[in-house]
């Protein structure tokens, strides 16, 4: 797995020998603001998930500190109840500034688990306030978490997050202000382009376990909804086309901001404050020193 997050040469093969074996664990993402307890209803769900006999892998993308360039890693503090459990792996992984606070490298790591046979895999995505659409690329269920809040369902859909989740949860139930919030959500969704799919808002206690059970039963209920609409395929099939276009603007933007890349750049830079360059000429020069003019048809920069 550190192959893989660490992009190390021999991470190719490596993928490419275990992406036959992948395709059997069921993704669920969880995403939601900072301090929504997305954390603790991980640990709870899982629970659930492992008494119903499934094994389970779990990816915490954490906020990567901004003196080592690793993550924080405190998920499995906050995952006691299944952080000794065997059956269960908890990986924490730093986004490293990926957009969306989703890790880059997340994607392939959920294929690892997968080959593996973990059954379920669960991606909790870094609660930074960002906008965490790429979640929704990666799951086959997604999970909005919100808490009672004041204006916290309307941040929501502001950020976005209204139009990715197939579950929304009121964590946090036990607060002022809950049965209002699910009624702002659900008045909010009524805005969503209709689908087949009625999309559930839940009312959760992570912290005592309280409304697990219905969380488990509607995650359910929506792969069943997937995969008798012949949808499920067609979301791990974008999944890939995603995966596979992140992996090329990766290598790109290695390609370009690479060793020396920024001071190039700078460089660049500096020709267009002083009159000598246009930011069109300045990216066009840069593309040639690097032969990928060409390689993109040509005249458009």
């Amino acid at each position: 797995m550190s192959i893989v997050e660490n992009g190390r040469p021999e991470a190719t093969e490596f993928m490419h020998a275990l992406f036959p074996h992948t395709g059997g664990g069921y993704r669920i993402g969880v995403t939601g603001p900072p301090g929504v307890g997305k954390s603790t209803l991980v640990d709870k769900l899982a629970l659930k998930f492992r008494s119903a006999g499934s094994k389970i892998g779990i990816i915490g993308v954490d906020p990567t500190s901004p003196f080592s360039g690793g993550a924080i890693l405190g998920d499995r503090i906050r995952m006691a109840d299944v952080a000794t459990d065997p059956d269960v792996f908890i990986r924490s992984m730093a986004s490293r500034g990926s957009r969306g606070g989703l890790a880059t490298t997340a994607r392939q790591v959920a294929d690892v688990l997968d080959a593996f046979g973990k059954d379920v895999i669960i991606i909790e995505t870094v609660g930074v306030g960002q906008v965490e659409l790429d979640i929704a690329e990666v799951s086959d269920t997604t999970i909005v978490v919100l808490v009672p809040a004041f204006g916290d369902a309307v941040q929501a859909m502001k950020a976005g997050l209204m139009e990715i989740g197939d579950l929304f949860v009121v964590n946090k139930a036990d607060h002022d202000g809950a049965d209002r919030a699910v009624l702002e959500i659900e008045s909010i969704l009524q805005l969503k382009a209709e689908t087949d799919w009625e999309t559930l808002v839940l009312c959760t206690i992570a912290t005592e376990a309280g409304g697990i059970d219905e969380l488990f039963e509607a995650i359910g209920r929506h792969r069943v909804f997937l995969e008798t609409h012949a949808l499920l395929q067609d979301r791990r099939r974008r999944r890939i086309e995603s995966e596979v276009r992140t992996l090329v603007e990766t290598r790109l933007r290695q390609e370009l901001w690479g060793p020396g890349g920024y001071g190039e750049l700078s460089s660049y830079v500096d020709l267009v404050v002083d009159g000598e360059e246009t930011p069109v000429s300045a990216a066009r020069r840069i593309l040639e020193a690097k032969g990928l003019v060409g390689v993109f048809g040509g005249n458009e920069i």
